[in-house]
């Protein structure tokens, strides 16, 4: 998988579509993930103690990684990624426009 936890992601479709955030988890079995502050449905809770209170709650639901590309650190714009294997053999993600380390 090209996207990890901590990357910055912007929303290429749908609903929040040009909208950028954090990956907050990553579900590679059916490719799919959250990211912060997109996405966001409202839940009714239910209080499940004296301490915690209930009530309607937002919270993010996962979003298909094909919507979905990763934001360059050096031009900062939505690219795609590529791969660059290194001399010691380690597999490294580089931005396809810049050629730098994502």
């Amino acid at each position: 998988m090209k996207i990890k936890k901590g990357d910055l992601v912007e929303v290429i479709a749908g609903k929040d579509k040009g909208k950028r955030g954090k990956v907050l988890r990553v579900y590679p079995d059916t490719n799919r993930l959250l990211v912060q502050s997109v996405n966001v449905s409202k839940r009714h809770m239910r209080q499940k103690s004296q301490d915690t209170q209930g009530g309607i709650v937002d919270l993010e639901a996962p979003l298909s990684i094909s919507n979905v590309l990763i934001v360059c650190g050096k031009c900062s714009r939505s690219v795609r990624t590529g791969f660059k294997i290194l001399e010691d053999g380690t597999k490294m993600r580089i931005c396809t426009k810049c050629k730098e380390a994502v």
